[in-house]
C-alpha cells in the first residue's frame, strides 16, 4: 500500500501526539463552576484564544443560563471578528476511487455499490464552467485517497480550475480536501496556487481511529494522519484547515481534540488554522450508523458556539449536510463560511439538473440543505448577512502569520466588509435573480451607511459604481 501511494512516510520535526486521552477525560470528568465558565467567557470576547482545559470548562457547563451566556459570548465574539459577512464556496468531487475502508463512509473501497469514477479534464471543464456560471467564485476540490490522486495530480487540477474562463467568471480560490502528503507532495500542491489545504482528523480518539480505520490502509495510521498539517507547515502551505466529524465518539471529547490541534499549530509555527470543520455524521451508501454518539441539534449548536469561544479567529465552516433551519441558528454565533448550491456526486453540476434529486449510491453522505446558490445568497440578505466570495487576503499575502497581524488589530474588519460588499455586487450584477438583487439593496445601503471612515466609504463606492457601470470586476482592497 505505502509504496503504490509512492510517499516518503516521515513524520515532521518535532512531530508529537498532542492528544492526551486521559487528561481530556479528567477535564471532561470535572464540574463547572459558573464563576470560572463566565471569567473564561470574558477572555474570549476579549479576543483571546482558549485552553484545552479552558474549553472543557465550558463543555462542562449544561445549566440552561450558562449555555445561553456561552452563545451570547460567541455572538459577540462573531461580531467583534466577522461582523456580518458570510463566505460562500461550493465543493467539486474530482473523484470516488478510494483505497481506505472507513466504515462510515460511502466511497470506502468494501462498499460495491458505490459508482466510481474520476472525472477527466473535459468533464472537470464542465463541472467549474457551470459553477462559474452561478456565480461562484471559491471552490473547495474533493479526492477520494487513491495512488491515482496524488500530489501532481492534484496541482495539475487546481492549475486546469484556475484556468478555466466564463462570462465574466472565474474561480479565485481552490481549497483542496485531500490525503495527507509527504512535504514534498505539500509543495507541490502548494507551488499550483492553492488556498488551504483540509484534513480531517475523523475522530481524535485513539481507540475509535483504530477501531473506524482498518490498520491495512494508511489512514489506519493515526500519526501519520494527525501529524499531516504539522507537514504542510513544513513544506511551505500556510494556510490550513482541521475537522472532526461528529457522531464517531463523544461530541466534547472531539472539541477538545480540535482546540488541542490548534493550540499545537500555534505552539509550533505560530499560526492556527485558518478553518475549522465539524460536520455531523450523515447516512450514506451502505452505512449502518452507530447511534451511542450521533449528535443532537441541541449538543450541535453548543459545539458551534463553544468553537467560536475557543478560537475566536479561526473560520468556521458549516456545510449542506445540515438543514436550512440550523444553518441560519448556527451563523448568529459562530459560523463565518458556508457552501451553497451543493452537489456531491462525481459530476452533478452538469448532470443532475437543476432539481436537487439525491443518488446516494453516488454520493459520499446525504445532504440537508439543497437550496440553489441564489436561494442561500437571497435569504441570507434578508436576514442582514453580506454573502461575500472575497478572496482578497488569499491574494495579497495576508495569509499564516501575516493575517494574524491584521485580524487581531481588527483592520480586517475595515478590508473584509468593503471586500464582501464589492464581491457581492459583481454577483448582483452578473448572475442574481430580481428578488435577489432587492434583499441585497437593503444589506448594501445598511453597510454603506455603518462605515464611520469617510476615505474607505468613498473608496468603497467608487468600485462599486466601476462594478456596475463597466465591465471591472475583482475589485478589492
Amino acid at each position: 500500500m505505502n509504496g503504490k501511494l509512492n510517499l516518503d512516510f516521515t513524520l515532521s520535526k518535532g512531530a508529537t501526539d498532542f492528544i492526551n486521552d486521559t487528561l481530556f477525560h479528567e477535564y471532561l470528568g470535572r464540574k463547572a463552576n459558573p464563576v470560572r465558565v463566565r471569567e473564561i467567557i470574558a477572555k474570549s470576547v476579549s479576543k483571546n484564544a482558549l485552553t484545552v482545559e479552558e474549553t472543557a470548562v465550558l463543555l462542562n457547563a449544561t445549566e440552561p443560563d450558562l449555555i445561553e451566556e456561552i452563545k451570547e459570548g460567541a455572538r459577540e465574539i462573531k461580531r467583534k471578528v466577522y461582523g456580518n459577512r458570510i463566505v460562500l464556496f461550493a465543493p467539486l468531487y474530482i473523484g470516488n476511487e478510494c483505497v481506505n475502508d472507513c466504515t462510515y463512509c460511502g466511497f470506502r473501497t468494501s462498499n460495491h455499490d458505490a459508482h466510481r469514477r474520476t472525472l477527466h479534464t473535459k468533464e472537470i471543464t464542465e463541472q467549474v464552467t457551470k459553477l462559474v456560471d452561478t456565480g461562484h467564485k471559491r471552490l473547495i476540490l474533493v479526492f477520494g485517497e487513491h495512488p491515482l490522486y496524488n500530489a501532481q495530480y492534484i496541482a495539475d487540477t487546481v492549475k486546469q480550475v484556475y484556468s478555466i474562463k466564463s462570462g465574466k467568471g472565474e474561480i479565485r480560490r481552490v481549497n483542496i480536501n485531500a490525503a495527507p502528503l509527504d512535504c514534498a507532495g505539500y509543495k507541490l500542491v502548494h507551488e499550483s496556487g492553492i488556498g488551504t489545504y483540509q484534513i480531517f482528523q475523523e475522530t481524535y480518539h485513539k481507540e475509535t481511529y483504530a477501531k473506524i480505520h482498518p490498520h491495512n490502509t494508511v489512514k489506519g495510521d493515526y500519526m501519520w494522519r494527525l501529524d499531516g498539517l504539522s507537514r504542510a507547515y513544513e513544506a511551505g502551505c500556510d494556510d490550513v484547515g482541521i475537522g472532526a466529524l461528529f457522531g464517531l465518539y463523544d461530541w466534547r471529547f472531539e472539541v477538545l481534540g480540535l482546540v488541542a490541534h490548534a493550540c499545537h499549530l500555534v505552539d509550533r509555527f505560530h499560526c492556527g488554522p485558518h478553518t475549522i470543520s465539524f460536520p455531523r455524521l450523515r447516512p450514506a451508501s451502505g452505512v449502518q450508523l452507530d447511534e451511542k454518539w450521533l449528535v443532537n441539534d441541541a449538543e450541535f449548536t453548543r459545539i458551534v458556539a463553544i468553537l467560536r469561544l475557543a478560537v475566536p479567529y479561526t473560520g468556521l465552516i458549516l456545510t449542506c449536510r445540515e438543514s436550512a433551519d440550523l444553518r441560519r441558528e448556527v451563523m448568529a454565533y459562530g459560523v463565518s463560511q458556508i457552501d451553497a448550491g451543493s452537489r456531491i456526486e462525481i459530476g452533478g453540476y452538469t448532470e443532475a439538473g437543476d432539481a436537487q434529486q439525491q443518488c446516494i449510491e453516488k454520493e459520499q453522505f446525504e445532504l440537508a440543505d439543497i437550496r440553489s446558490l441564489d436561494q442561500v445568497i437571497r435569504e441570507l440578505a434578508q436576514d442582514g448577512y453580506i454573502p461575500s466570495f472575497c478572496t482578497a487576503c488569499y491574494r495579497l499575502g495576508r495569509t499564516g502569520e501575516h493575517f494574524m497581524e491584521f485580524a487581531i488589530p481588527g483592520f480586517i474588519e475595515k478590508l473584509c466588509t468593503p471586500n464582501a460588499l464589492c464581491s457581492g455586487i459583481e454577483y448582483m450584477v452578473d448572475y442574481a435573480k430580481p428578488e435577489t438583487k432587492a434583499a441585497f439593496e437593503k444589506v448594501e445601503q445598511a453597510t454603506l451607511e455603518s462605515m464611520t471612515d469617510g476615505v474607505r466609504k468613498a473608496k468603497t463606492i467608487e468600485k462599486i459604481k466601476l462594478i456596475r457601470e463597466t465591465d471591472q470586476r475583482d475589485m478589492y482592497f
